[in-house]
């Protein structure tokens, strides 16, 4: 028995079955080892934890879509608190934010003014803003966006998602302007006419980007579970004397905590997204969704404990 990645993105946009799910006591223990709680206070120790091993971080505030203004300067407030969080905590740590949390949807100018006020404060902590991607529909202005943060700051960067068609000439552009990356695979259902539907076409993109990152003396994060893509990084690395602190790589919070561990170890960097908040029920399929393999693979790493 399978699910599809279409269906478990259709059960991801049914808001009502978490409801359904935060009643089921093993579905809550399921979920705590991939979302790190619903309160900053218990992300908090999930990265002072990762911390001792030697892992940076990146807190994330689960929330997207937002609709109205107030929710939006809500989504500022907690991030400003986050940031506030790290330096009085001296976390190593920093922010992701997506910019629906932040008012794209209501006006794309609200979601500048919300994403400079959180920028300004990371830069005043000394601290790093990474804007997430969301789907296609939205790469564009998230895009447009990002290049007007970073003509004013130096301390906020984007993501890319291997998947679309689009992603070279836009990480051709974005290093024009120096702009700090992290490569993904990309998380959305998206149509054949943007995104590549193939896992092959997106892996061989993924490695052709990743050689575009890697020697443009920039610091970026290289996003990935999948072990053919550390090793394809690793090689290209070695064979092109990239050191080991030029680049990071970055993982999901409670994935691949073996390969976590076997990084570190071999002095690679390592960042890990930890994810905190109420809406933890659409990330948390969508992270199923990535590949409909890991509902039996996170059921098999819960009963082992």
């Amino acid at each position: 028995m399978s699910l599809s990645k279409s269906a478990l993105l259709y059960l991801s946009r049914q808001e009502g079955l978490r409801d359904v799910a935060s009643r089921s006591s093993t579905f809550q223990k399921i979920t705590k080892r991939f979302v790190a709680g619903e309160t900053l206070e218990e992300a908090l120790g999930a990265i002072r934890d990762l911390n001792s091993k030697g892992i940076t971080a990146s807190f994330d505030h689960l929330g997207e879509s937002i609709k109205s203004a107030s929710e939006a300067d809500g989504e500022v407030t907690e991030y400003n608190r986050i940031l506030q969080t790290i330096d009085r905590e001296r976390l190593h740590s920093n922010v992701s934010v997506k910019l629906t949390q932040l008012g794209l949807d209501i006006d794309p100018e609200i979601c500048y003014q919300n994403t400079r006020k959180i920028v300004e404060t990371a830069r005043s902590f000394e601290n790093f803003v990474r804007i997430d991607m969301e789907d296609s529909a939205h790469t564009g202005t998230t895009l447009e966006v990002f290049r007007r943060l970073r003509a004013e700051f130096d301390n906020v960067g984007i993501v890319v998602q291997a998947y679309l068609y689009r992603t070279e000439k836009d990480v051709e552009d974005l290093l024009k302007i120096g702009a700090r990356i992290r490569l993904c695979k990309g998380a959305y259902k998206e149509p054949a006419s943007v995104a590549f539907p193939k896992k092959e076409d997106v892996d061989q993109n993924y490695v052709k980007l990743m050689k575009m990152l890697l020697p443009s003396n920039i610091y970026h994060g290289i996003a990935t579970h999948d072990p053919a893509m550390i090793e394809a990084t690793k090689k290209f690395a070695g064979e092109n004397n990239i050191g080991k602190g030029r680049f990071e790589f970055q993982m999901l919070f409670g994935i691949r905590r073996d390969l976590q561990e076997s990084l570190i170890k071999e002095g690679y960097g390592l960042r890990v997204y930890v994810p905190y908040g109420n809406a933890w029920y659409p990330y948390f399929m969508r992270r199923l969704a990535e590949r409909p393999a890991n509902v039996w693979f996170i059921l098999k790493n819960f009963f082992k404990g």
